[in-house]
């Protein structure tokens, strides 16, 4: 079997989810286009042999629609040969996207690919493709679906998290990420984005609050109670009926941000890299997916992690950094509880938070996080996993180079 190795990754910065952020006018074409010119004048990269570039987009509709992956090879200027597909499995759709190409790269049948994301958040609005997950009642009241945010605050109800315990966890996020982004820790694989007539509009990602504290944020009122009171705690606590009531812990200062923004990663054997003359920075040793309680929902990293280790031969002693995206607090927080990982090798740099969360992007995002932070601290091996939509998990380890 082939090895899967990274030679390079790159990202826009993550800019304000709104009509004001700083890069709403640019279209979701042009962000994922951008990440592709990137990657091919870093690293003056013959495009013709790039067998195919793999997005992921949670919401393909619209201006993200008709597999946008291809639009974009065609709009960079890489060869008709290039393809491009869009792929979906909600918030984990760019590690999906890596894991695929690295499949693909170990199985043979491919020798390069460009694997990542790309959300604009602002021009897309989430949800807005519908589905029958969150739509059709009869598959509603089978299996308890509700919100993510009913989910997450049933997670800190069941396990015991308190308002400050998660206020807590956001305030360190933002402390984090503040520190990384003062000491360039993000410039690495981090580029400025351009408008159609070439002036940069952002290099920064836009959403950190480093000025943020607990104090603050305990005046925010909490974003899904009023949702709970309108029947979907009741619908949740039928699957949990050992709990009285669903405590709402979440607001927007501890859960995730709405972002734009794009990401890929070159991926491809030794071989390739040889004749194109670039240098493995990491290998992609192990990955995998897994389902978990639809109705709680976000709980997945935890078996996935389980899973891929087991399978591998490896232990968490075994990994020294880990990316869980902070999709909201509870789920970094029940993941080091239960597998007994400390805080200081989890987001070291800040997440989702901090940072923000362009869902079909953010799974590409922290592994080239990741493997920045072991590189800058020359640690060895690094996990990154999300929780998805629908009740699934899924992780991926590196080995650094």
């Amino acid at each position: 079997m082939n090895e899967a190795y990274i030679y390079d990754a790159v990202r826009t910065p993550r800019g304000r989810g709104k009509s004001d952020g700083s890069l709403h006018d640019i279209q979701p074409v042009q962000l994922a286009q951008q990440v592709l010119e990137q990657l091919r004048d870093r690293n003056q990269l013959d495009t013709s042999l790039v067998d195919d570039v793999i997005m992921g987009c949670v919401t393909p509709i619209g201006e993200q629609g008709a597999d946008i992956a291809r639009t974009a090879v065609l709009a960079a200027g890489y060869p008709q040969s290039v393809a491009g597909v869009q792929i979906n499995r909600f918030c984990s759709s760019g590690l999906e996207a890596v894991n695929m190409a690295a499949a693909y790269i170990m199985s043979g049948q491919q020798e390069l690919m460009i694997a990542g994301g790309i959300e604009s958040m602002s021009r897309v609005a989430m949800g807005a493709d519908g589905g029958a997950m969150m739509m059709n009642p009869q598959l509603i009241a089978t299996h308890k679906f509700v919100p993510q945010g009913i989910s997450a605050d049933l997670i800190a109800t069941k396990y015991g998290y308190s308002r400050q315990a998660v206020d807590q966890f956001a305030v360190i996020s933002q402390q984090r990420a503040a520190i990384a982004h003062a000491d360039g820790r993000f410039n690495h694989s981090m580029f400025g984005v351009k408008d159609e007539i070439g002036i940069e509009v952002l290099n920064y990602d836009e959403g950190m609050r480093p000025d943020t504290t607990v104090d603050g944020l305990a005046k925010l009122r909490p974003s899904f109670e009023m949702m709970g009171q309108m029947g979907l705690d009741q619908l949740a606590l039928m699957k949990y009926p050992e709990l009285n009531e669903i405590n709402h812990v979440h607001h927007a200062g501890n859960s995730s941000q709405i972002v734009d923004g794009s990401a890929g990663i070159l991926i491809g054997n030794k071989a390739i890299g040889e004749k194109l003359g670039l240098k493995p920075r990491a290998k992609i040793s192990a990955f995998g997916v897994c389902g978990s309680e639809p109705t709680i929902m976000l709980t997945g990293p935890i078996p996935a992690t389980q899973k891929v280790l087991k399978r591998n031969g490896m232990n968490i002693q075994d990994i020294d950094l880990f990316e869980i995206n902070e999709a909201f607090a509870a789920i970094p927080m029940l993941f080091m509880d239960v597998l007994g990982v400390d805080h200081n090798k989890v987001n070291v740099n800040g997440g989702a938070i901090a940072l923000g969360h362009p869902l079909g992007a953010t799974g590409a995002i922290i592994l080239m996080t990741l493997l920045d932070e072991l590189e800058r601290t020359g640690k060895g091996t690094g996990l990154a996993s999300l929780c998805i939509g629908g009740g699934m998990g899924i992780a991926t380890v590196i080995e650094r180079i």
